[in-house]
């Protein structure tokens, strides 16, 4: 029997209760998703004057960007089924508060240690808030069609905040003060807290389950070691102590999680049913190639502007902002048409975009005009993007029950966040190689382009995996 892309059922009590109009509950759920996803790269453009005044090691400043990463991927499950057992409000307005303390504590640290502590804990709270904004989405929009239209723009949210990262932290570095790249965080984060309060209900639900203490520190505490052994790989070999150490460490834990899981929580965090939904299963794995492609477009692009084409920071922010809007404009728009095309055709065709945008792009080379070698082939890939990103996140939930919308849509964000953190060790790792350890613009540009290549490459894969996800069609109850 064909499956269909309906609403899950409704967690009781909560979206009855709900008090605030449907726009405002999809402003409130994409603007925190911005919000978390700006913080990811607002920070980067920032750390030379952080560094000068604080005074870091090179090592420790990494940590201002590695600190936030590291606990937001970490601690997504964790969050996730927070938003489930206690409530998307609860969960959603706790994440904003530690998010915007954290945030004004960076904003005022004078010291490295605190600005980092103040980073991870500032992860935390986008662990609480970003799966919470899912769960939102999947109970409170109950018409198919109204729903893939948010889950678009959800995604378009968190594709502009990414990219408005480099625009905003030049501005609020150059203009006022690096300080402010968290300040700005405190007046956006208490008047999300009023919608929120406003919006969603404030109802617990009815289950009566405990929070699965061993399997969420398990679980957290092995993605938290698996992806900083990741993280480390790009500054030492795969091979080196600082990497093999954490990340055998992590899939230990990991195991000893999914042991938990399977036979001795009464309750368990990560319900492993689930993973037995096709869709939930093919469509995490894919969300995992889907991180590699989104590092392989906006990571290494911006590098390949600054490095070989000589743009200032600033300039590679404002040559990306063209595929910013493309992808936020197909995004919607691809939403719109998941009602009626269904699953594979939209993640076919985006994957043919990837192929031949990222195919374009590894053409690229010192001397290439910017117009040709790089506005064109991201253009396409951004429109990838748009058609892929939420036919994923809506196929990947579609056939799950609303009580477990928090936990999915934890997992679906922890399998983009760590698909991106393992793409960016190895697509680094492939440049630097490629590059041979010249710094030239000839060869930064080949270590880029085989990159190029292998993301090309990526794209073939999701487009293979698509095939296995469910002929999801779906349709406007009637």
């Amino acid at each position: 029997m064909t499956s269909r892309l309906s609403a899950p059922p409704m967690i009781s009590g909560q979206a009855k209760a709900r008090t605030g109009p449907t726009w405002m509950i999809l402003v409130l759920v994409c603007a925190c998703q911005f919000m978390v996803i700006l913080d990811s790269s607002i920070v980067n453009v920032a750390l030379p004057s952080i560094d000068r005044d604080l005074g870091f090691t090179a090592a420790g400043l990494a940590w201002v960007v590695n600190g936030y990463l590291l606990t937001f991927a970490g601690f997504m499950l964790l969050g996730g089924r927070a938003a489930d057992l206690f409530g998307q409000r609860r969960a959603l307005t706790a994440g904003l508060v530690l998010f915007c303390a954290a945030s004004l504590v960076a904003g005022l640290a004078t010291l490295p240690g605190v600005l980092v502590t103040a980073r991870v804990a500032q992860g935390v709270g986008a662990a609480l808030l970003a799966p919470a904004t899912l769960a939102v989405i999947n109970t409170s929009f109950t018409e198919s069609g109204q729903r893939a239209r948010a889950f678009g723009a959800w995604s378009a949210a968190g594709g502009v905040g990414g990219m408005a990262g480099a625009v905003a932290g030049g501005a609020l570095t150059t203009g006022l003060s690096w300080r402010w790249v968290f300040l700005i965080n405190v007046p956006i984060g208490v008047a999300l807290i009023a919608t929120a309060m406003r919006a969603l209900p404030g109802t617990r639900t009815a289950r009566r389950e405990t929070l699965d203490i061993v399997g969420g520190v398990t679980g957290t505490a092995g993605l938290a070691a698996l992806i900083y052994g990741i993280m480390h790989s790009t500054d030492h070999g795969w091979t080196s102590a600082p990497v093999l150490g954490p990340a055998v460490a992590g899939l230990l834990l990991l195991a000893v999680f999914i042991v938990v899981e399977a036979r001795f929580a009464t309750h368990p965090m990560m319900p492993l049913r689930l993973l037995r939904i096709r869709g939930v299963a093919v469509g995490n794995g894919m969300l995992l190639l889907f991180g590699g492609i989104a590092i392989a477009m906006w990571y290494f692009t911006a590098l390949f502007l600054q490095n070989v084409l000589g743009y200032g920071a600033l300039q590679a922010g404002l040559g990306q902002t063209p595929a910013a809007v493309m992808f936020m404009v197909v995004a919607r728009s691809g939403a719109a048409l998941l009602p009626r095309a269904g699953v594979r055709p939209l993640i076919l065709a985006g994957s043919a975009c990837f192929v031949a945008g990222f195919g374009w792009l590894a053409q690229a080379h010192a001397d290439s005009a910017y117009l040709t070698g790089i506005l064109g082939p991201t253009l396409l890939i951004a429109t990838g993007i748009g058609l892929t990103f939420p036919t994923l996140m809506a196929a990947t939930t579609a056939d799950v029950p609303g009580r477990d919308a928090g936990i999915l849509g934890g997992l679906a964000q922890t399998a983009s966040q760590a698909g991106g953190s393992l793409g960016l060790a190895v697509l680094v790792t492939a440049a630097t190689q490629t590059a041979a350890g010249e710094s030239s613009p000839a060869a930064l540009a080949a270590g880029y382009d085989r990159v190029f290549l292998i993301a090309a490459g990526i794209g073939l894969a999701i487009a293979a995996a698509g095939l296995l996800l469910p002929r999801h069609r779906p349709t406007t109850p009637g």
